[in-house]
């Protein structure tokens, strides 16, 4: 097995936006950390500019590209094309942005992965961050990469590919540590349940907690987000989970009308019928708030 630590510098981030530089290492893994066997990296020209967004953070220009082959035709991507076996692991930060670049450019992994950001949120769910120059710091990686770095001939630079992707493979050599290649690859495929919340009116707070004391702001994020970027397969079980953990201990307020911030219970001490008319005519209701309404009417 061989693991290929890759990145990726594109034209942006958005749907139309094509791959600019393909970087990423070839490497073996050893009793202790891997051992770097082949380094590729090659600037290519997209079929669309480079934003000015973009060039602020990977510092690539139209005109360093200009005379590039595209991504297709370079040394990487065919090297690529030949590394691209079941026996392999592709190891990347962010699996899910690069493998739809990659996809832009006609290649399809039938590599093992291992998404080095899912594992890190398993792994450290508490860390204030878990992008790859944050944990750089916080993992001490970069008190040896410029030695590492020196013995292959190598120099970093933060936000270019081929410099994340040396410090990509330091943060694997660091899991790897308690980890085996199989575990990190089941952990990718595993959902991520989410502690806290790092959005939003309850940034910080205990998701569970905010699902007892607001149940109604959980739904209201399952209903309205539904298909937005924002609330992705992770998030929704996440807090699907937060409704069912709390769903003992949730206290139901009402979200709008004129007992707007008013507990179900309270409402239901002066003005009864007004739940029972809104259960019946207040289509904007999330279903848990109609259950809730429904049993206190019972």
């Amino acid at each position: 097995m061989k693991f290929v630590i890759l990145d990726t510098e594109t034209t942006g981030a958005e749907e139309k936006d094509r791959i600019c530089q393909l970087a990423y290492i070839v490497a073996s893994p050893q009793l202790v950390g891997t051992l770097i066997e082949e380094v590729h990296e090659d600037l290519c020209k997209p079929p669309l500019p480079i934003s000015y967004g973009a060039m602020a953070v990977h510092h690539i220009t139209n005109e360093a590209v200009a005379k590039k082959p595209p991504c297709t035709e370079t040394d990487s991507y065919r090297r690529l094309l030949e590394l691209n076996t079941p026996e392999n692991c592709l190891v990347i930060q962010n699996a899910p942005f690069d493998l739809a670049m990659l996809e832009k450019e006609g290649f399809s992994s039938r590599m093992k992965l291992i998404d080095t950001l899912r594992c890190l949120r398993h792994l450290y769910p508490d860390e204030e961050a878990h992008g790859l120059q944050y944990i750089r710091y916080a993992f001490g990686l970069y008190k040896n990469e410029k030695r590492e770095a020196k013995s292959i001939g190598l120099k970093i630079q933060p936000h270019d590919a081929l410099g994340d992707v040396f410090v990509l493979k330091l943060l694997l050599d660091y899991l790897l540590i308690d980890h085996s290649p199989d575990e990190l690859v089941a952990l990718t495929a595993q959902p991520i349940t989410y502690k806290r919340f790092n959005y939003g009116k309850y940034k910080g707070e205990e998701i569970v907690e905010v699902a007892k004391k607001d149940p109604g702001y959980i739904e209201w994020l399952l209903m309205e987000k539904e298909g937005e970027e924002g609330l992705d397969e992770d998030w929704r079980q996440t807090l699907e989970k937060a409704l069912e953990a709390a769903a003992k201990e949730a206290v139901w307020i009402f979200p709008f009308g004129k007992y707007k911030g008013q507990t179900l219970e309270e409402i239901a001490s002066h003005d009864i019928g007004y739940l029972s008319w809104a259960v019946e005519n207040m289509d904007k209701l999330s279903p848990g708030m109609k259950k809730a309404i429904r049993k206190i009417l019972e």
